[in-house]
């Protein structure tokens, strides 16, 4: 299916050198071939580049009416007869690197937008887009060429760097940010955090929320994601790390540079996560917990513990991958055996019930 131009205006077309020369790959094949668009092996057609990163795709490959195809070199003989290869160790970000290229990102349409609400003392960056409806408090700090869309809004005293893009519908509080941050439609980032003690009386009364929410260079935070402000520090979200849709970040939480935290993933508050840890979707990190640098925790896992750098734990609780799989194993093999299962009560007394 081709790429649809409503959406994604196109650039284009470019020749195979200059795909080569974007991606990083070695091309074979003639180089003044000009391409005009990305699609996948099996619709791809003779004026787009496709790739495969995974022997899986082969037959599809070899099918393929694509005029080139980005590849590893250990699929190069494989590309079909008249196609162009684009060789390289890293297919994937290759053509991503491709798909940039002929879709690049929208630039900014500097303006502020009548319907928009900005404080007089607000400093917005040059060329910045400030869309219909957004609000922009008192003191905030914009840099160059951010995008703040619809009904987007940004509390007093908050400041993001330059090419930042506040999506419609995202807010943001008590928020420090760095360069070519991202918060997608629907993100909350910096209210109050799940703060609270019990009174004599037998009830809840808020503990003021005081810290701030830092967001380091390259952040992104996905569509209705929520980063609750710390409670006297900060919390923290370090540079590069990236949240799926619908993720929830305690106060408090600090997390080291490229983390991976998947859809649904929750971490309660005080959490410290080192650099490069993936948080597989739906899992739970319980509070004050620390998670070593390069951990893995998969889906559903239920962490209640500290996991050191390097281990793969899944499980709820979670535990040392290995001894997950071994676990569930052995519940299956008694399954399999012929367990009894436990006699259902119909709910009617029984004789052993009364005295």
């Amino acid at each position: 299916m081709a790429v649809d131009p409503r959406f994604y205006p196109a650039t284009g077309p470019h020749d195979l050198a200059h795909l080569a020369a974007v991606s990083g790959a070695r091309a074979v094949g003639d180089e003044a071939r000009r391409l005009r668009g990305v699609a996948p092996l099996g619709s791809a057609g003779p004026e787009d580049v496709s790739f495969i990163d995974n022997r899986r795709w082969l037959a599809a490959l070899k099918a393929s009416q694509a005029g080139a195809v980005v590849v590893p070199e250990a699929l190069l003989a494989s590309v079909p007869e008249g196609a162009a290869a684009l060789v390289t160790a890293q297919p994937h970000l290759s053509f991503a690197r491709i798909a940039e290229l002929f879709h690049p990102k929208p630039l900014p349409k500097p303006g502020i937008h009548p319907t928009a609400v900005v404080a007089p003392d607000a400093q917005i960056g040059e060329g910045c887009e400030i869309g219909p409806y957004a609000v922009i408090g008192a003191g905030v700090r914009l840099g160059a060429r951010c995008i703040i869309g619809p009904h987007a809004v940004i509390g007093d005293g908050c400041s993001f760097g330059d090419d930042c893009r506040l999506f419609a519908h995202s807010s943001a509080n008590f928020c420090v940010a760095g360069h070519r941050v991202t918060l997608h439609q629907g993100a909350r980032v910096g209210q109050e955090g799940f703060g609270f003690t019990l009174t004599p009386e037998g009830r809840y009364h808020t503990i003021p929320q005081l810290g701030r929410i830092l967001l380091g260079d390259e952040v992104e935070v996905g569509a209705n994601a929520c980063i609750d402000r710390g409670a006297m520090d900060d919390t923290v979200i370090g540079p590069g790390t990236r949240l799926d849709n619908l993720v929830q970040i305690g106060h408090n939480v600090t997390t080291g540079r490229g983390c991976v935290l998947v859809s649904q993933v929750g971490i309660s508050g005080s959490t410290t996560l080192g650099d490069y840890v993936t948080v597989a979707g739906q899992a739970g990190l319980a509070g004050h917990l620390k998670i070593g640098s390069k951990a893995r925790i998969g889906a559903q896992a239920g962490v209640m513990a500290d996991v050191p750098a390097g281990m793969d734990v899944m499980g709820s609780p979670s535990m040392p991958l290995r001894d997950s799989l071994r676990a569930n194993s052995y519940l299956r093999k008694i399954g399999a055996h012929g367990a009894k299962p436990a006699p259902v009560h119909d709910g009617r007394a029984r004789p052993e019930d009364t005295d």
